[in-house]
């Protein structure tokens, strides 16, 4: 798994067991390798290239992708171990419901590691006029069928809801890659626990023109792409030319939590859960969760951090349960979460030996 926040390649080696419709898992072994400056940048700026040199770096990072796997496999001696390679690569262009696409070779996985591979997740859902995203519910739903309300912070924040009317889950802001991006005026890659939005001050100017953004009065279902971050958010909040880095930081930060609050506060009366279960890298953000804890205050939402584990690889095993169920040729996309036609059975498999 590659997030929009850039921050590396999350390999997770996972067991996976079904009996009787219930899903069990365990998370053996995980890394997140960071990447190198230079194929952050070339990741970063994939958009900007020929349809020729696109397609190169679709090959070229999909061996990439195959040589980190092979190198995880020989240092956790995983071998024959592995039946499986799950890869939801990394997302470059999402304009759904005309197209979505997530560059990494399935092929070159494939031929990197001898291992079957699925790939291209999303395809088929946006085909049938869904979103595309997100996908995660679908593993929510079958892997913690007892809890209602989640929340992934990632690149982009979203939330996965288990109401009495069906499940549906939908993006509600740009969130870490954010974030580290305003870090990196610092020369930090992130900010570390959000030390440095809570030493700044909100500028209320700004945060106000950030919740006025017409994307948060869309009904969902509905998605994000990194350009949303890029060219309508980042260019707001550097508008005023003189806060600072800590400023933003904070400004942002409240930004987020306001908006999660928003949206959780929408599905109260439809659910009986006083619990959110948090996950993803902005779940390691004590700053930015202490905002949000005083956002849900007022409604009585307790926020739940799950193991260390769950926290940072939670998309990771996703993507493996979504590979198991297509190998399985059973659903992998929710209609009612996308707004599809129907359900779906997506990914594409590639054996090369």
């Amino acid at each position: 798994m590659s997030g929009s926040s850039l921050d590396g390649l999350d390999i997770a080696f996972v067991e996976l067991e079904e009996s009787f419709g219930k899903w069990t898992f365990t998370i053996l072994e995980a890394e997140c390798i960071p990447y190198p400056l230079e194929w952050e940048q070339k990741l970063r700026d994939a958009t900007l290239l020929t349809a020729r040199d696109y397609l190169l770096l679709d090959a070229d990072y999909g061996h990439y992708i195959g040589k980190a796997v092979s190198s995880f496999m020989d240092r956790h001696q995983l071998g024959y171990k592995v039946a499986l390679i799950a890869s939801h690569g990394h997302t470059t262009f999402h304009l759904p419901p005309r197209m979505t696409a997530q560059i990494g070779s399935g092929a070159a996985i494939s031929a990197e590691t001898g291992v079957p591979v699925v790939s291209d997740l999303r395809t088929v859902d946006v085909a049938l006029g869904g979103q595309g995203a997100p996908m995660v519910p679908i593993g929510e739903q079958l892997l913690w069928p007892d809890i209602s309300m989640f929340l992934n912070i990632g690149g982009i924040a979203n939330l996965s809801v288990n109401t009495s009317a069906g499940y549906l889950a939908y993006d509600v802001c740009s969130a870490n890659r954010m974030l580290n991006r305003l870090a990196m005026q610092k020369g930090k890659a992130y900010d570390e626990g959000g030390r440095m939005a809570a030493a700044g001050k909100i500028n209320e100017k700004i945060l106000a023109g950030l919740n006025d953004l017409p994307y948060y009065t869309k009904p969902y279902p509905k998605s994000l792409d990194n350009a949303f971050g890029d060219e309508v958010v980042y260019p707001l909040l550097i508008s005023d030319g003189h806060s600072s880095t800590e400023d933003m930081l904070a400004t942002y930060t409240e930004h987020i939590a306001i908006q999660i609050a928003s949206e959780v506060e929408k599905h109260l009366a439809d659910l009986s859960a006083s619990s959110i279960m948090v996950t993803g890298g902005g779940a390691l953000n004590d700053f930015l969760l202490s905002r949000l804890e005083e956002q849900l205050s007022p409604m009585r939402v307790h926020v739940e951090r799950p193991d260390q584990m769950i926290v940072q690889y939670k998309e990771a095993l996703v993507m493996a349960l979504l590979g198991v169920l297509r190998w399985r040729e059973e659903t992998t996309a929710l209609s009612s979460v996308t707004g599809a036609s129907r359900d779906s059975i997506g990914g594409a498999l590639w054996i090369t030996q």
